[in-house]
């Protein structure tokens, strides 16, 4: 059932698909060399330049959410302690 392909083959394609093929290798084509147009703009732009105020904020930033994290630990850990106060007291009463 299978065709073979020859010299002697034929295609039948529309007018509306070579149309489509052509409009989709364009736009293809075109969004390539916007993409390079962008990426060889972003190479030639300067680093940005980080302030010392903008790294004081972040280092401050991380070390608030170290403090809160740990604050957060020491709870957890006195709820701890009185659940495991309330199982002893459950051993002990049986």
């Amino acid at each position: 059932m299978a065709k073979e392909l020859s010299e002697n083959t034929s295609f039948n394609v529309s007018i509306q698909t070579l149309i489509g093929i052509g409009f989709a290798i364009t736009t293809v084509v075109g969004m390539w060399f916007a993409l390079q147009a962008d990426i060889q703009e972003a190479k030639e732009l300067p680093e940005p330049v980080i302030d010392r105020i903008e790294y004081d904020l972040k280092d401050e930033l991380i070390r608030q959410t170290i403090m809160d994290t740990q604050e957060d630990v020491d709870d957890i850990l006195e709820q701890l302690d009185k659940i495991d106060e309330r199982l002893y007291e459950i051993q002990k009463n049986r």
